[in-house]
């Protein structure tokens, strides 16, 4: 019997003794109104009866009152299982987030880079992203995971054997304004850029309506072990 069964009979359960108890208070007011028939007992008899009725008066308002208990016991039980349960579902799509199995929609930056940017570069772009809070990203269409870097000559980059175009994308959800900050910030990559490589140019877009695809790189590679 599952916690909302044993809740829905505890109730039932309670609502049964009020009545009963509802019944008795009722058939002692008629037998005091009537007076008839009570009137033919003796001081002894009627001492007994009340002391009968009290006592099992109080034995019904003790097990309301036990019941009572086991009603919010089951309640805050549930309760907590509910708080358990959101919890896990939380921390499971934190997990699918990082592990990029699901695509994301929500506020963010694109990166437009155009010219000839080289690996290194490239991958300091995804790191300050990171560090500056990136909550996903990707790199054209291909979703940035553990393990996933840009590679090759300028003018030949490629993400994951996807090659890049030029100028390619950037995009990355979290909150704009921090991460447009870290970008363009004195000693940022867009100002560092502007004076190692001239031709290069970094252009940042906030938008609240940024999309980052799933990826499609399966998490467990040809030799079955997981990557990391």
């Amino acid at each position: 019997m599952n916690a909302g069964m044993r809740s829905r009979r505890a109730q039932l359960t309670i609502a049964l003794v009020a009545l009963v108890l509802g019944f008795l208070s009722i058939v002692q007011l008629r037998a005091q109104a009537g007076g008839a028939g009570l009137g033919n007992l003796s001081t002894q008899d009627l001492t007994t009866l009340i002391a009968n009725l009290n006592q099992r008066n109080g034995q019904l308002s003790s097990e309301v009152t036990a019941l009572s208990a086991q009603v919010r016991a089951l309640q805050q039980a549930r309760a907590r299982g509910d708080s358990a349960a959101g919890d896990l579902r939380a921390d499971l799509t934190r997990t699918r987030l990082w592990a990029g199995l699901d695509p994301v929609t929500g506020r963010g930056v694109v990166v437009e880079c155009a010219g000839p940017l080289t690996a290194d570069e490239a991958n300091d772009l995804l790191n300050e992203l990171r560090v500056a809070g990136a909550e996903a990203l990707s790199v054209e269409s291909v979703r940035v995971v553990t393990g996933t870097v840009v590679a090759g000559p300028p003018g030949g980059l490629s993400v994951e054997n996807a090659a890049l175009p030029d100028p390619f994308r950037v995009t990355a959800i979290g909150n704009s304004i921090n991460l447009t900050a870290a970008l363009t910030r004195v000693g940022g990559i867009v100002s560092r850029l502007q004076v190692t490589s001239p031709a290069v140019r970094l252009t940042v877009t906030p938008s609240d309506a940024v999309v980052v695809p799933a990826t499609d790189r399966s998490l467990l590679p040809a030799d079955g072990r997981p990557r990391l």
